[in-house]
């Protein structure tokens, strides 16, 4: 017997744009709660640096995949994928409508695209010589050393990402077999609307400066001041834009003034690259500009897919 998929809305778009205003009001709008497939969204303690839905936000509607984990834990597509299916289809079997929301481009489309991943086991000291052989020889030596056991995974990774070279090749490493291999698509285990929150790039820009500051002005270095009490500062997670520079001000190595425009310039590099995962022209996404009409539209667009007047 035929049994329906569940449905569930998948609101994505670049870093500052304004996802979590828009899919709150969604939320309350379709009675939804929403699931994080932002990856720096995880780990607890890291609030202002990530632009964290505040705690009152998330009693306004229901949070998943948020302060789940402590910044020294590792949370791998794999893992991730679990855990958003477990939280997926409990909100659906509770008849509400699962909202994901999503800026870690990899994470989205694997939701979208059932991938099956393997989980790897953790190899601290092949990370750690992987990592030490891209500092004394280069990110480039890395990167063509997987291009000569996994063309294919070479091409999708760009050789500047050390961190994903790094992952691909210790997979590979640890099951023998190719990176590219082993993710493989069974298509979307639920039936989705694609929702695109978008705003040209200059205005985007001026948001994304805007937010920096604030960042800095709610008290980013003290956030990083206490986590650095816990954890050292080459953690996994402060790799997360904004950290790095934060710690850097702390040592005296930058001032607020230089860590503010490093951490604009980098934000504007990162959303280029997200929007390489998910291009305007791209088929089944619904694209909406971030105007004064885009709340209306959006809620529009959600309750005729559930089919709700």
């Amino acid at each position: 017997m035929y049994k329906p998929k569940p449905k569930a809305v998948l609101l994505l778009g670049p870093t500052g744009v304004g996802k979590t205003a828009l899919s709150l009001k969604l939320a309350e709008a379709v009675n939804g709660e929403i699931v994080s497939a932002d990856s720096r969204l995880f780990y607890r303690g890291m609030d202002i640096g990530t632009a964290k839905p505040t705690l009152h936000e998330r009693k306004r509607v229901p949070h998943h995949l948020v302060d789940v984990a402590d910044p020294d834990e590792h949370w791998s597509l794999s893992r991730f994928l679990e855990a958003a299916d477990a939280a997926i289809v409990d909100i659906a079997r509770r008849g509400k409508v699962p909202i994901i929301v999503g800026g870690t481009g990899q994470f989205v489309r694997a939701l979208l695209e059932g991938w099956e991943i393997p989980e790897i086991d953790e190899k601290p000291r092949l990370r750690q010589a992987l990592l030490a052989l891209a500092e004394t020889q280069g990110s480039a030596r890395l990167h063509a050393w997987l291009e000569g056991v996994d063309p294919e995974a070479a091409q999708k990774i760009d050789g500047r990402n050390v961190r994903r070279t790094v992952r691909a090749i210790e997979v590979i490493l640890s099951t023998g077999r190719k990176f590219s291999a082993q993710r493989m698509a069974t298509g979307a285990r639920y039936e989705f609307i694609v929702l695109g929150l978008t705003l040209p790039r200059p205005m985007l820009y001026q948001r994304i400066d805007e937010r920096v500051d604030a960042m800095f002005a709610a008290g980013l270095l003290d956030e990083v001041r206490g986590l650095l009490k816990k954890y050292p500062p080459d953690s996994r997670c402060f790799s997360a834009i904004g950290y790095p520079q934060a710690i850097r001000v702390l040592k005296g190595e930058m001032t607020e003034g230089e860590a503010k425009i490093e951490i604009k310039r980098r934000t504007r590099v990162f959303v280029r690259g997200q929007a390489a995962w998910f291009r305007h022209d791209a088929p089944g996404i619904t694209w909406i500009e971030q105007d004064e009409t885009a709340d209306v539209r959006a809620v529009n667009a959600v309750r005729e897919f559930i089919g709700i007047r």
